[in-house]
């Protein structure tokens, strides 16, 4: 059974800080890798509308020996239903065979949209009637944080936003620590880019430990106190994305993997995308 440590968020719920992803994941892809991430140990799952394979992640969770409550599940709502945030959190559960989900993100803010802001507020609703326990956001900058916490009084529990060594959002990370809220980092291995895992910092310690240059860079975010589920489509990597947790960089290697901020983001830009 995997040890993984655990994120207290700002609601009292604890995430685990290593989970799995399953972004541009075949469904029957999708049903293999969470049915052995969690026969491995591992208790957190994200999903997203638009990944179009919640249907997949509740077959695994359904077929699963582990308990429901065992398992922290999250998805994500898409900007198309930003008008009906109470509905689509129903459909994802229909998808998932689920009662409720343990975070329901808004995925984008969409800002040209202006309807993000009327979805936080169905959002909130959603979680006092016991359809999500925790709720959140997903790629929000700092203006648009400031207006859904103005306007609602509300604080999400968790933005996740993309991170990594080359692009390290460290005054957005800074405010979010600023309001207890959680930082989960999405595209964590800047989605294998070559130029990240031949890093001399990324090299270096992994050769000290003995270890691959991905499982360097999942320890940079952990140690970070960041929150982390890297995708993947083979099983194999499951177990070696784990190994991540049986190590630890030095200070002066922390020092030297945060020395390579570069801001070079492999997504979109939240205050344009559109999707």
């Amino acid at each position: 059974m995997l040890q993984i440590p655990e994120v207290k968020l700002r609601d009292g719920r604890k995430i685990q800080q290593l989970g799995v992803g399953t972004y541009k994941l075949e469904p029957a892809n999708t049903l293999e890798i969470v049915g052995a991430a969690l026969e491995l140990g591992y208790r957190h799952i994200d999903t997203a509308k638009i990944y179009r394979n919640e249907v997949e992640v509740g077959q695994a969770l359904a077929t699963s020996s582990v308990a429901r409550d065992d398992v922290w599940v999250t998805t994500k709502l898409w900007h198309d239903e930003h008008d009906d945030a109470i509905g689509a959190l129903q459909r994802s559960l229909e998808r998932l065979q689920l009662e409720s989900v343990d975070l329901f993100l808004i995925h984008w803010p969409v800002p040209k949209l202006g309807t993000a802001w009327r979805a936080w507020q169905d959002i909130i609703e959603a979680q006092q009637r016991g359809l999500v326990k925790s709720i959140g956001v997903s790629n929000f900058e700092i203006p648009h944080l400031e207006r859904i916490m103005a306007e609602t009084g509300v604080v999400p529990a968790v933005n996740q936003i993309e991170v990594h060594p080359h692009h390290q959002r460290r005054k957005l990370r800074d405010f979010c620590a600023a309001h207890e809220i959680a930082v989960e980092s999405w595209s964590p291995l800047a989605r294998g880019r070559a130029e990240l895992m031949q890093e001399r910092a990324v090299v270096k310690a992994a050769q000290a430990h003995n270890v691959t240059a991905a499982q360097v860079v999942l320890r940079w975010h952990l140690q970070h106190g960041l929150i982390v589920f890297p995708k993947t489509s083979r099983v194999a990597r499951l177990a070696e994305n784990a190994k991540a947790l049986d190590f630890e960089l030095t200070s002066e290697q922390m020092l030297e993997l945060d020395a390579l901020e570069i801001v070079a983001a492999s997504g979109s830009n939240p205050y344009d995308f559109n999707g």
